[in-house]
């Protein structure tokens, strides 16, 4: 699951878990933790050296450097053995990590949550509350990009656009309910 920050992507996973008895794939971050950011439930936080250590001995399904800044990674063991149990495993990845999982995971599904409007996803950034308007404006122009690379690429098996939240929900659900039940019909 791919979008760009404000667009809802969350509250989808959160509710896809819920209905589906799903896992949340925990990524490994360089970053700081944010606020009410817990270590091993919203992210692993480790070091850069850590972090080096985990690419070189191949742990990551997918990490990237986003945006020039911090580094970010899937750990494959967990998705693997979640996959394995025959559980559905949710990534909320940005579209470089989504490329990476598709070289390593051609059957995953690719699932990518637009704003109805570029004036909306402005909107709800803002009315987060949670930056200055400079990382506002970052965070927009980054968005752009992001939405510009996924369209434009093969990663993505649907683009589904959070107008109203529970539509959205009902629309990633039906979508994942269709692929969960054929992996298991040919699983």
């Amino acid at each position: 699951m791919s979008g760009p920050s404000g667009v809802g992507k969350t509250t989808i996973v959160h509710e896809l878990i819920r209905r589906f008895g799903g896992v949340f794939s925990v990524s490994a971050t360089t970053r700081s933790p944010g606020p009410g950011e817990r270590d091993g439930i919203d992210y692993f936080f480790i070091d850069q050296p850590t972090f080096q250590r985990w690419i070189d001995e191949d742990r990551f399904l997918e990490h990237a450097q986003v945006f020039g800044r911090s580094w970010y990674g899937t750990p494959e063991d967990p998705v693997r053995a979640a996959l394995a149990r025959g559980e559905l495993v949710v990534l909320d990845i940005d579209v470089q990590g989504a490329e990476n999982v598709r070289r390593k995971m051609p059957e995953a599904l690719g699932v990518f949550v637009l704003p109805p409007s570029e004036e909306e996803l402005l909107k709800r950034l803002r009315s987060r509350g949670r930056e200055d308007a400079a990382a506002i404006e970052r965070r927009f122009a980054e968005s752009k990009t992001e939405i510009a690379r996924a369209r434009a690429g093969t990663t993505y098996e649907a683009f589904v656009v959070n107008d109203t939240l529970p539509q959205a929900i009902d629309e990633v659900a039906a979508i994942v309910a269709t692929r969960f039940a054929g992996a298991r019909k040919n699983g």
